[in-house]
């Protein structure tokens, strides 16, 4: 599987770490992975660490996720970004949608 989940120490914070690739090979794994998560995860972080590609579907899941998990009422971070991840994500703007660090 190229994504594995944690919760941080303070139980507030739910982090999806992706490995690999990152397209719509993982869709369906990706969307389980925020399924059902509590209203008390006030911050979800998506880490880009082990990422070594995304496409146009992973940006769509990501879009799915935030209207998902309410858009605004959980702040979403996208962090340890690659450059050639990072990339994609600015010539998208998701920087208007998503924290990007």
């Amino acid at each position: 599987m190229n994504l594995f989940t944690e919760y941080a120490n303070d139980g507030k914070h739910f982090i999806i770490h992706v490995k690999g690739t990152f397209d719509f090979s993982v869709v369906h794994d990706f969307r389980q992975a925020y399924e059902g998560l509590s209203e008390k995860i006030g911050t979800v972080i998506v880490d880009f660490r082990e990422t070594e590609y995304i496409d146009s579907s992973a940006l769509g899941m990501l879009l799915n996720m935030r209207k998902s998990l309410g858009a605004g009422s959980r702040t979403i971070h996208l962090v340890n970004c690659r450059p050639e991840v990072r990339k994609v994500l600015d010539i998208s703007r998701f920087d208007k949608l998503f924290v990007i660090e």
